[in-house]
């Protein structure tokens, strides 16, 4: 019997100054046999001209480089000719800082340069990451957008709605536009994005220089209020909810499952379980399934669970494994998520604490 014939590898173009980061990062690369390093450039125009001639499937691009820096690169490229994108950053918090702009600006994914190059975690969730990026589809860099302001029924007293979002690779440009979208003092809100922890402190200052609400990492046994929005803050913990007194308040946790992300998606979704009528669920762009099964149990429980459609997903893992065992109300384009949230949260204060699921 014949069998079927592997998919040829992902072609993969490095650019970085370092000759020995290039090294590390081929050697590295070249061991997957899913992905194949097929050309090197040492500076911007070594790698248009690269770039132009081999056609690669995804690129990674150092952010500091003679010459052109690598922002500048990725914007004029994701412009002209967008391709996916893995940016490596130094592990500073200026690195961390830049790194956020390239996602913001197009890149589908960060990586940090490591502090060992024997890491082989390290080396594992790089593999992980061009691959998912070179599986990705990327669009040209577009401008932004006006935000629509809902209106929300008057506060009252009684139970208050919990927004959850989980996302992975893709996620910082998908997120920036839903909060965007979101009421200033609508509910809490509660997110794990796959990202190294650098990077998320930086992407939460981002977002809370550009968005009205409040933005910040979550903290153990913190209230969230109205009007928060909260990301769960490194790696290693899991962030959890519950409700004490009519208040949502946030936990961190040391997780005692073996999962291939922490903070989990499935960890957030799952400790709302007993608040699920109470709850809006929201599963965005990213590989793999993190997230589905828990999103499911909360729409079974009351939540309104919404996913992210194919067409808008830089990758449709996690939001295709929810949509395939029913754990979404609605699945939307990504310019519709925001409004969806809104009016999910609209129907639940006029309906007096009533998710419609």
């Amino acid at each position: 019997m014949v069998g079927t014939a592997a998919p040829p590898a992902k072609r993969v173009v490095i650019v970085d100054d370092s000759q020995t980061m290039r090294l590390w990062l081929a050697h590295v690369l070249n061991q997957d046999p899913r992905l194949e390093v097929v050309g090197q450039a040492a500076n911007a125009a070594e790698a248009r001209r690269t770039i132009r001639d081999l056609r690669p499937d995804v690129i990674t691009l150092d952010i500091e480089m003679p010459g052109m820096d690598g922002l500048t690169f990725l914007e004029r490229l994701m412009v002209r000719d967008p391709l996916p994108v893995v940016m490596v950053a130094g592990q500073t918090r200026q690195g961390s800082a830049t790194a956020i702009r390239a996602l913001s600006l197009g890149a589908v994914d960060c990586v940090m340069k490591p502090g060992n190059a024997l890491d082989l975690k390290a080396q594992r969730s790089l593999v992980r990451q061009v691959y998912a990026a070179a599986c990705s589809q990327v669009r040209p860099l577009q401008g932004t957008h006006q935000t629509v302001t809902a209106q929300f029924p008057a506060a009252q007293v009684g139970p208050q709605p919990l927004v959850l979002i989980g996302a992975s690779t893709g996620g910082v440009t998908a997120l920036e536009r839903i909060l965007r979208d979101l009421h200033p003092a609508g509910p809490p809100v509660a997110i794990v994005q796959h990202m190294p922890g650098p990077f998320l402190s930086s992407f939460a200052h981002m977002l809370n220089r550009n968005l009205p609400q409040m933005v910040g990492l979550m903290r153990d046994d913190a209230p969230m209020e109205a009007g928060q929005i909260l990301l769960a803050p490194e790696l290693g913990r899991d962030a959890t909810v519950s409700r004490l007194s009519g208040r949502w308040v946030g936990h961190l946790t040391t997780s005692a499952q073996t999962a291939a992300h922490c903070p989990s998606i499935d960890a957030l979704f799952t400790s709302a379980m007993p608040y699920a009528a109470d709850v809006i669920g929201v599963i965005l762009t990213g590989l793999g399934r993190d997230g589905a099964r828990a999103l499911q149990h909360l729409r079974a429980g009351g939540a309104h669970t919404i996913g992210q459609d194919a067409g808008t997903s830089v990758v449709y893992g996690m939001p295709r494994a929810a949509f395939e065992l029913d754990a979404v109300t609605e699945q939307l384009p990504l310019d519709r998520i925001g409004p969806a949230i809104n009016a999910a949260v609209a129907d639940y204060l006029g309906g007096r604490g009533k998710m419609r699921g």
